[in-house]
């Protein structure tokens, strides 16, 4: 399903940055969960491997087919200049597998156009 762009620009609230994550990710929307990341963005969702760039965009369209659901908490927020950092509590559920849940680290970067977008993405923070 494809949605309008607006509805999942990034924000300019660091701290809505999950719950529209959330709604992207929900709506199947890859371009739009691809949107809310710098383009040099780096995912730690291997901590032996971490991926940017080209690799990232792949792992999130294949992590996506499989259509996950999506739900998660901001625990803990902290925003200073362009920068920020959200603990965030999360599950994955996905028909036939087992779910996925963790305690993320993610860090914001403000642009130049005012909107945050994820520049780190490690969603196992806590291991």
């Amino acid at each position: 399903m494809t949605t309008t762009v607006n509805e999942f620009a990034p924000p300019t609230d660091a701290t809505k940055m999950t719950e529209l994550y959330v709604r992207a990710m929900n709506a199947g929307d890859v371009e739009a969960v691809l949107g809310l990341y710098t383009e040099d963005a780096v995912s730690v969702w291997d901590p032996e491997k971490p991926i940017s760039g080209a690799e990232h965009e792949q792992a999130v369209r294949e992590f996506m087919a499989k259509k996950p659901a999506m739900s998660a908490t901001v625990k803990e927020s902290y925003v200073t200049g362009d920068t920020a950092l959200l603990v965030v509590d999360w599950k994955f559920d996905i028909e036939g597998e087992e779910s996925l849940s963790g305690t993320g680290l993610d860090v914001l970067r403000k642009g130049p156009d005012g909107r945050w977008r994820y520049a780190v993405d490690n969603p196992f923070g806590d291991s």
